[in-house]
Order: C-alpha cells, then sequence, then structure tokens
C-alpha cells in the first residue's frame, strides 16, 4: 500500500538516497559518483531545508520510495540559496574552475554546479514562477503513483497562488517526458544535449 505524506527533516536520507538512485536519466546512478551526497546536495536537500511546505514522500509501508519536491518562487528560492544553502558547500566542495569542462568527472561537474548553480531565465519565470523535481524508485513507479504525487504538489502550489510550474528533463530521458506530456506540460525549451524545460499552467 502506497501513501503520500508530507516529508519530514528525518526523510532527509531517503530523499537523498532516492535522489542518487534515479539521477542517471532515471537509472541508478549510484557507480558515477564517489560521493554518494553530491546529487542530494544539489537536488534534493535544498527543498527539504527551504521550501519543506512543497515537499513530499511516497511510502510504502515504512519506506520511503519517492518523493515530489518544488518550489513557488523559484527566485526567491534561488536567493535563499545562494545565502543559506550554497556557502557551506562551497567550503566543503572545491570549484573545478582550473580544469577543462570536457575533462571532469560526474563529482567535479556537480561541484562546478554548487559554485555556479543553474538559474531559471526569466522569460520562463514570467509564465511560470514555480518549479518541480519528481524521482520514484522502480517499486512506486506505476499504479498512478506520480500522477497523484505530482497533483499533490500541483495543488500546493495552486494554492500559494502560483499561476504556472516549469521542470527540467533530459532528452534522453523519454519515459519520464512521455509522462509529463500525458499530464498537459507543454515544452518551453530545449537546451544543450537535448534536455528540455517544460512547462504548465496552473
Amino acid at each position: 500500500m502506497f501513501t503520500i505524506r508530507p516529508a519530514r527533516p528525518s526523510d532527509r536520507d531517503s530523499l537523498y538516497r532516492i535522489c542518487l538512485e534515479t539521477a542517471d536519466s532515471g537509472a541508478d546512478a549510484s557507480h558515477l559518483y564517489r560521493d554518494p551526497l553530491l546529487v542530494g546536495h544539489i537536488y534534493a536537500g535544498p527543498y527539504l531545508a527551504h521550501a519543506p511546505d512543497f515537499a513530499f514522500v511516497l511510502e510504502a509501508g515504512e519506506e520511503a520510495c519517492g518523493y515530489v519536491i518544488g518550489a513557488p518562487d523559484t527566485r526567491a528560492f534561488e536567493t535563499t540559496l545562494e545565502r543559506q544553502w550554497w556557502p557551506a558547500l562551497r567550503a566543503r566542495y572545491a570549484d573545478p574552475t582550473n580544469l577543462p569542462a570536457a575533462g571532469r568527472t560526474p563529482d567535479q561537474r556537480l561541484s562546478h554546479l554548487i559554485h555556479h548553480p543553474h538559474t531559471a531565465p526569466q522569460r520562463i519565470l514570467e509564465a511560470y514562477p514555480s518549479h518541480l523535481h519528481i524521482d520514484l524508485l522502480p517499486r512506486g513507479q506505476g499504479g498512478g503513483n506520480g500522477q497523484r504525487m505530482m497533483g499533490r504538489l500541483l495543488t500546493a502550489l495552486r494554492e500559494a497562488g502560483s499561476p504556472g510550474v516549469h521542470l527540467g528533463v533530459g532528452g534522453r530521458n523519454t519515459r519520464a517526458i512521455g509522462f509529463y506530456r500525458h499530464l498537459g506540460f507543454q515544452e518551453l525549451s530545449q537546451g544543450s544535449g537535448g534536455s528540455l524545460t517544460l512547462g504548465l499552467r496552473l
């Protein structure tokens, strides 16, 4: 039996684990990173710490097997992280700017992101100021769990007054792209490597 509940601070380890085990275009990326916490530091931890009202966990019994997380005001969230989240991580992880981008290891690429985090284009934020991430382990996929989780977060964003939400997805993750399109997300832009930014009006 699967249940969806608000995330708690004690879920941190579970969210980091799920984040890592879905980070290779939906597949387990544990073999790619020497530091298993790096992916979670960027894509999971900030939301649990700084947008907890928009973080929900999919639970099977007592075990978390998925999450959906987001922020209603992306620009304000980015500003908060710049002040309260990234400084401690920057002191812990060196910026590999002395290495050519093509020669960096997966860990070094993420360390670079800690020092130079992605910021959303203003042209996207004007209509889609919120953003989200959803990750489900294989045991949590199917059966409508993903759709129910998205519904829970989208409702929270609507209630917060958001007019629209966007997300990023890798071009190789065709299953996720199909899932988002089924929910009504439309392509907003295409990035390098085929990555897509999709948006949904709320």
